[in-house]
Order: structure tokens, then sequence, then C-alpha cells
């Protein structure tokens, strides 16, 4: 099969996108939409795109692809001082950006930056922590992880995946190359999981498949999403964060009830964007783990010695080998010239386990781990320990040496919440403090914001 961004290749009868505003373009339209931008923008080009859930942002993308060009997609809500902070440092030809109520290609006439020949797509990363620093991608990463999250979700030209999550999110941008790719539609909308438009979108236009960070899970237990009459929706996914494993158990078990699929995965924005997932016939067993390498993948557990870990159950940092490694980060324009510095592996900075039978499963961060009165405390494993002991309330945790801090959104449990970490880790209560926060600080795609925490945290 040809690349993804070949979209005549497909019928061109078939209905390619369809947005909430109800624009929706065939294969065969889109094609030609692709196509008369495409010769507006000229080869090797550095083009940023002002990203909203609608069809003319992946008109754009697909152009630039088409044409050779390099695209930095961009949420169009972001900060005007950071945005021109990025126009300054990597200079673009081109924006691709609403204007006026429709998309405008507007030409900066800034002097450009030499461009790597394999660089065909820049992306922020999908951390928390706020940085300008872009990840580099190639046609290469990209065809591969379309072709392989195709695969192992068995997408087919029949899937209508919705595209809620942002397009210049790394998991929301899979969902379109693994569609694209597959010859499926693509439902795409701006509105929140908290929004009735969303869902009467869902329901309208008949999706069948729909994606959520942990946050979105655990918003839509609140809204009752079980208990909602979805028929055509037959796969949810769920990545970008580890979600409570108790959670995942009662989602795993509501789509086995229902004949739908709850499939966790896990990825990052170097690895374009998945690395693992967890066939849903192996969740019940393995609540809390992120499953198997994608197919052409590979994981390897580096010890503290940095030798490889063969005992399971023994704890390693998480290496991944594949061809959907990124080239690697870009900081300022200079670096648009380089090339693969990964070398197709990548050091997750996750801390693994493995079981006898192939399983990985995330237990940290390599740097989210506080020391305690001398015992090494795991700020992830601690914060998932307490969303399962309180589903109901939003749950973060930050800190420092000596201090492990609770951010919690409902103040009544409070007192329940340390007096539950205190016998949970065997620690004396006066290491943890909780911090009644009304909301905890995450970014468009649901992530939470650490770095706003540590605002919080008391100094020494």
């Amino acid at each position: 099969m040809n690349a993804f961004w070949h979209t005549h290749q497909h019928p061109a009868s078939q209905l390619a996108l369809k947005d909430d505003r109800g624009i929706s373009l065939s294969y065969g339209e889109l094609t030609a939409r692709v196509d008369e931008l495409a010769q507006r923008i000229p080869p090797r080009a550095l083009v940023f795109i002002f990203c909203h859930n609608q069809v003319e942002t992946v008109i754009g993308y697909l152009a630039c692809l088409k044409q050779d060009a390099v695209a930095l997609l961009l949420d169009n809500a972001l900060d005007t001082t950071l945005a021109q902070q990025l126009i300054d440092t990597y200079r673009p030809s081109f924006l691709w950006q609403p204007q006026d109520g429709c998309y405008q290609l507007h030409a900066t006439g800034l002097t450009p930056w030499a461009l790597h020949d394999s660089l065909a797509l820049l992306m922020t990363t999908s951390g928390s922590t706020g940085s300008p620093k872009l990840v580099r991608l190639s046609k290469r990463n990209l065809q591969s992880n379309a072709a392989s999250i195709a695969q192992y979700l068995q997408i087919d030209r029949h899937e209508r995946g919705l595209v809620s999550l942002p397009v210049n999110y790394v998991y929301g941008l899979s969902i379109i190359n693994s569609h694209l790719y597959a010859g499926g539609s693509l439902l795409l909308t701006g509105h929140s999981v908290m929004q009735r438009e969303l869902w009467d979108f869902v329901r309208t236009e008949r999706a069948s498949s729909f994606a959520g960070v942990p946050y979105t899970w655990e918003m839509l237990r609140k809204l009752r999403f079980m208990r909602m009459d979805l028929p055509d929706l037959r796969t949810l996914t769920q990545a970008g964060g580890k979600l409570a494993p108790a959670l995942q158990q009662e989602y795993t078990e509501f789509a086995a009830q229902q004949g739908k699929r709850f499939i966790v995965m896990y990825g990052a924005a170097e690895a374009t964007s998945r690395m693992a997932w967890l066939p849903p016939e192996d969740a019940a067993t393995r609540y809390g783990f992120i499953g198997k390498p994608i197919p052409g993948g590979e994981f390897l557990l580096l010890g503290d010695d940095n030798q490889p870990v063969t005992t399971p159950g023994t704890h390693g940092e998480l290496i991944y080998h594949g061809e959907n490694v990124a080239l690697g980060y870009a900081e300022r324009g200079e670096d648009l010239a380089l090339g693969d510095d990964f070398a197709g592996r990548l050091h997750t900075g996750d801390i693994a386990t493995v079981d006898s039978d192939g399983f990985y499963r995330i237990v940290g961060r390599k740097k989210r781990f506080l020391k305690i009165f001398g015992n090494r405390v795991g700020l992830d494993e601690m914060e998932a320990l307490l969303k399962t002991a309180f589903p109901d309330t939003t749950i973060a945790c930050d800190g420092r040496d000596d201090l492990l801090c609770i951010f919690i959104t409902d103040a009544s449990l409070a007192t329940a919440a340390k007096q539950y970490a205190a016998d949970i880790s065997k620690l004396h209560a006066s290491a943890f403090r909780v911090i009644p926060l009304a909301e905890i600080p995450k970014n468009p795609a649901g992530k939470t914001l650490y770095h706003k925490l540590k605002d919080y945290v008391p100094a020494v």
C-alpha cells in the first residue's frame, strides 16, 4: 500500500473527513484540495500550521507531506508570545492559519534555515513541562507507525474514527495517519467530552472508535459514560499516561460485556506516537500493564549498571527500538539540519518491569522519584494508588525530598488521603502534605502540568 498521504489510492467517493461544522470531504475532494494547496507551497519549505480539529488543518498537513515540505503543528490557541518566539527561532517560510473565518497561507518573508533531507514533520513534545523543544520526525517514522497502528487495531475502510484529541498532539495525529492509511473516515470535533455536542456528533455520525488520555476516562466515569447508548462505538483506546488499574479493569469489563474493545496503549512524541499495546484478550489478567511492543518494535530493559535486565519482575529503564523512533530534537533553528541522532533507539526515561510472558508494566519515571526519610518513593506509583483509592476526585502528586505533596480537588478527602498514603507507604504522616486545589492544571490533551504544581510545593 502507498503512503497514507497518497489519498488518491482510496475510492474517490469514500468519506475521508467530516468536522463538527458539517463540512465533509470525500477522498476525491480531499485529494483535490490537498493538490491545490500543495501547488502554493515550495518543496522543503517550513510551514507553521495553527491547528483546529477541522478539515483545513488536515488539508494543510497533507499538502506539506505531498510537497515534501516540513510542517510544525501548533495549537491555534497557543499563547501569542510563545508563538512569536517559535517563529523567531525557526523562521518558517509560511503560516497556515485561520483568518476572517477561513484558513489562509501567509508568506513570512523570513530567511529559512537549512532542512535535513529526512525531516518531514515537527511536533512539540507531549510532556507537561511547557518546553518549546521540538521532536524531528521523518516520513519513514510517520508511515511505519501509521501502518503498525492500523494493523494491531484492525482499522479498515469501514472505520469512522473520532478525533477529539488535538490534531497537534501525537495521539490525535496518530488517529488521522492510521485511518488515512487504511482508507477509513475521520470525524473531527473541537468539543470536549463534557459537552453534549460531542456526544450528539458521535451518535449522528456513527463514530466507531474513541480515544482518550487518563483524564478523559476519569471524567467519563463521572459522566456515566458506561450508561450511554452508543451502539456504533466499538473501539475505545487509552494512551497519554497511566490509567489507574482499577479504572482500567472497570472499562475493560464494561467493553467486554458490551461487545466493544478497550485497548490500553503506550507511546511518546519521540516514537511518533505508539510503542506498546495491550490486547483486550490479555487485559483481564494484566491491569496496570502497557502490554507488548507494537508490530515492528522491540523493548529492552537496562539496569542501573547499564546492562540488560533478564529477570522477570526486575526494574530497569525501558528502551525502545523501531522505525518510528524520531530523528531527534530541535531547540534552535540550526538543529533543523541535523540528521538521525536517535538511530532507531529511544531511552524512554520510564522505569518498567516485564513478566515471564513478555508483558511490560511501567512503575514510574526515572526522574519522578523522591527520597523520603531515606526511602525511594515513586510519585507516579503513589498517584496511581491514590487515584484507585479515591476515584471520585482528581489527584496529582509532586513534591521535594522528605515531603510528598498530594494535590486534590475535594478538600473533604484531605485527611483520608494523607492517612492512606502513610499507611500504604509505611511512612510517617509527616512525610505527606495534602494541598486542595480548585482544579489540577492540565494541558489541552489532558496531561497534568506538573511544573505548575511545583509552585505550590512548600520550600524547605
